[in-house]
């Protein structure tokens, strides 16, 4: 074979070698970078689904929370934190009595919330409330019962649940007229999202089984009647 011919087929066959070699390292790093992407994609999609799941809204058709809601009730296994209506030294309103207390525009609130507990019966209820005015005023309000000296209410950071769980006494509901705060605490407690529930909103919990207490929801102030139908 002339000298020149077989210079050419090595330089052809040296080309091919290295050209195999370059489109193994561009797969190699295609593949990497899809795995990357992928693990980008994965992830994110991984924590969004193990998220804590939120607290349930009991209204707007939530047919299977209501319903639970008033099997809960009628056995006397409720928790419920019910945070007090306007408070006037955050509003512009007119004050009931005090800065302290609530807005005299917001007793009408207080009693509607108070008439649809009513309705779901309170003759199996026990019903406590902070110290501090406007609780006890929301309490009067809504319940027309004020306890004292109820501290645990107001001072609840990190004992909120073990607390509401301390006061529950078995067939019996328990109700407590608290703060936006402590009820935070509770979602806290219970390892869930917290949130801020607007004034005179309730959040319920199962007591069912005092090891092993369960978020059932919320309603606000304004979304009884989708719920009772009252």
């Amino acid at each position: 074979m002339p000298a020149g011919r077989l210079d050419v087929e090595l330089r052809l066959r040296l080309f091919g070698i290295k050209r195999s070699l370059d489109l193994s390292r561009l797969a190699r790093y295609r593949n990497g970078a899809v795995v990357m992407a992928s693990a980008l994609l994965v992830i994110p999609l991984t924590l969004w689904l193990l998220r804590p799941a939120a607290v349930p809204d009991l209204a707007d058709g939530n047919v299977a929370g209501a319903r639970a809601l008033a099997a809960g009730w009628a056995k006397g296994d409720m928790i419920v934190l019910v945070r007090h209506v306007e408070r006037c030294d955050h509003s512009s309103a007119a004050c009931l009595s005090g800065n302290d207390g609530i807005t005299d525009r917001s007793r009408s609130v207080a009693v509607a919330v108070g008439a649809q507990f009513e309705q779901l019966g309170l003759n199996k209820a026990d019903i406590y409330n902070s110290p501090v005015m406007r609780t006890a005023q929301t309490a009067g309000y809504m319940f027309n019962k004020i306890s004292f000296d109820e501290d645990w209410l107001i001072n609840c950071k990190g004992t909120m649940l073990r607390d509401a769980l301390a006061h529950k006494v078995a067939g019996r509901n328990l109700i407590l007229v608290t703060h936006s705060e402590c009820m935070s605490q509770l979602m806290n407690d219970l390892e869930l999202p917290s949130s801020t529930l607007g004034y005179g909103a309730s959040l319920f919990i199962s007591a069912e089984s005092l090891q092993a207490p369960r978020m059932l929801g919320f309603i606000k102030a304004s979304d009884w009647r989708s719920v009772t139908g009252e």
